[in-house]
Formats: structure tokens, C-alpha cells, sequence
């Protein structure tokens, strides 16, 4: 199926990932598409992994999606990212925040961090976007999310004034215009060349 188009986003319980799908769904549903969405989210309060699966197009059948069909892997941390890199196409888009979260086993010094993913994801040619860092230049530390919406938004067909109605409509009041403005860097960033593959 051509005519459809698969975003998955990963990263662990609490960065906000299960909120970008849903901006993504939005954004995808506001442009006329048909949409399908899933997500996986067990352990997600815990700090367990999360997978939103985005898919759109003129006629979507499934959210469910085989290894190496994904167009676009967006990863809210780097073991997120490796360990899900499977789902992307050869020719994906993988955008990664350079965040680190290690796993219990790994902060309580049960087993050892495993070396070298970064490099591994450079290989694959992963776009690296200090989200955090982003996020606190525009006012919001805990937009590092919408950051990561702004850095996708630069490859998928979607027009900027939807995106910005929809994250306006779907976070706080209070946080309008600091998420906005997360968003508007992190396109910024993708705009600058930071994004590209």
C-alpha cells in the first residue's frame, strides 16, 4: 500500500509519546486522511517502554505493522531507539532525541549499560535532536515531546497551521504558547539542516 504512510514513535513511560501520536492522528484526520492508531504502552507508568504506531493514507486497514515498513521512526530516547529499530524501512527517517534512560537492571547495577548504541544508530543514519535542551529554550522543560512533533513535522505532509491548531487544542491551557514554541524550534532545528538524512 503506497498511499499509506507509517509513523512509529518510541521511548518509555512519561515522555509524552502516547500525546504525539494522538497530535499525529489529529493532524493526519484535520488533512482528510484515513487513520489508524495503536499503542502498547504495559508498564508505561513505571517508566516502561511505549510504541505508537501512526498510520495514514487514503484507506488505512490496520494500525498493525510488520518489521521494516515504518517511513518514519521517531524515538524519544536512544534504547528506545535500537530497540525498535527493526520496524523501520530501508529507506526510513529515524529522528532520536539524544536522551539516554537506562533500565532498572542498569541503574541498580545488576547488569552493564550496553556500549556503543549510539554509534550504532549514527550508522543508520539516525538525525540526533537534543530535545531537552530545545524544550528549555522555549520555556517548557517537559515539552522535549512537541519538540520531537516539530523535528517530525518537517518530513510528513502536513501543513504547519494544522499542526500548531491541534497542539494548541490538545495541551494545557497555561502551556499554549511555550509548547508552540517547542514545536516551532524543533522544525526549526530540522529546517537548519539538523533533520536531514
Amino acid at each position: 500500500m503506497a498511499d499509506v504512510t507509517t509513523v512509529v514513535l518510541v521511548g518509555v513511560g512519561g515522555q509524552g509519546t502516547i500525546l504525539a501520536g494522538d497530535v499525529i492522528a489529529k493532524v493526519a484526520v484535520a488533512e482528510g486522511h484515513d487513520v489508524k492508531l495503536s499503542e502498547v504502552h504495559g508498564m508505561a507508568q513505571r517508566g516502561g517502554s511505549v510504541d505508537t504506531i501512526v498510520r495514514f493514507g487514503e484507506c488505512v486497514f490496520s494500525p498493525i505493522i510488520d518489521p521494516g515498513v515504518a517511513d518514519h521512526l521517531i524515538a524519544f530516547e536512544i534504547t528506545e531507539a535500537a530497540r525498535r529499530l527493526t520496524y523501520l524501512a530501508p529507506d526510513g527517517r529515524l529522528v532520536v532525541n539524544s536522551r539516554t534512560i537506562h533500565p532498572l537492571p542498569v541503574l541498580t547495577g545488576a547488569v552493564p549499560a550496553v556500549a556503543g548504541v549510539e554509534a550504532a544508530l549514527d550508522y543508520e543514519g539516525a538525525v540526533f535532536i537534543d530535545a531537552e535542551a530545545i524544550a528549555c529554550e522555549a520555556g517548557s522543560p517537559r515539552s522535549a515531546n512537541v519538540v520531537l512533533l516539530g523535528a517530525a513535522s518537517f518530513g510528513l505532509p502536513f501543513a504547519e497551521e494544522t499542526w500548531r491548531e491541534v497542539i494548541a487544542s490538545r495541551v494545557p491551557p497555561k502551556t499554549v504558547e511555550a509548547n508552540l514554541r517547542a514545536f516551532e524550534l524543533g522544525r526549526k532545528a530540522c529546517a537548519e539542516g539538523a533533520c536531514e538524512l
